[in-house]
């Protein structure tokens, strides 16, 4: 997945992310277009302007809500996805994982394949997210220099560029994870919205 025509603000610790990373893949081999892969710290983007999340969170009695992890189970169904949600980690913290993520943004191959390995430790193997220890092990398995990642991760070129993604992912209209834009402008949101984003692929070629 090399620097692509439509980007993908993303955060790790989402499920419906999760599906929309995985059915990426098919978007991009029929349309043969590529993605650029934006880590994004989606708390921040729920405390500036979608607080309603953390609302519907402790609303018990939320249907909407009970019905929504009913309807992921079966996307995930649908996807051939292994998917086991919530662990004891949800709500998960991933400042660290985003900030690993930011730290191999000019390598997209390597974005991916570690994105791809982050997503597996967490919805498939239940670990911790937000843990720098399983973080490094996450990327030495995915066959990259974890220690090295790690070092990268904690520096403050690392921390401005998720700052910046994120505050650019609001300043251009985004709500949550993923956002997906074609074209820089036309926004999509979700793992549902991903055959809008291949008919708006088709119709630019």
């Amino acid at each position: 997945m090399g620097q692509g025509r439509f980007e993908f603000f993303y955060d790790l610790s989402s499920p419906w992310t999760y599906l929309a990373f995985t059915n990426l893949f098919g978007v991009i081999e029929r349309t043969g277009e590529c993605a650029t892969l934006r880590p994004v710290l989606v708390g921040g983007v729920f405390n500036a302007v979608n607080p309603s999340v953390y609302a519907a969170r402790e609303q018990t009695d939320n249907r909407k809500l009970k019905h929504s992890w009913k309807v992921l189970k079966d996307w995930a169904q649908l996807a051939g996805v292994e998917l086991h949600f919530p662990s004891q980690w949800h709500p998960a913290k991933s400042v660290n994982a985003m900030r690993f993520c930011c730290a191999l943004a000019d390598d997209m191959p390597s974005l991916t394949e570690f994105s791809r390995a982050a997503f597996a430790s967490y919805f498939v193997g239940q670990e911790n997210l937000d843990d720098p220890d399983v973080l490094e092990r996450v990327a030495i398995e995915a066959g990259l220099d974890g220690a090295a990642i790690r070092a990268r991760s904690q520096s403050d070129e690392v921390k401005a560029l998720l700052r910046a993604n994120t505050e650019e992912l609001i300043e251009r209209g985004g709500y949550g994870s993923p956002t997906i834009f074609v074209g820089g402008k036309d926004m999509y949101f979700g793992n549902d919205q991903l055959p809008l984003v291949e008919a708006a692929l088709s119709r630019r070629a």
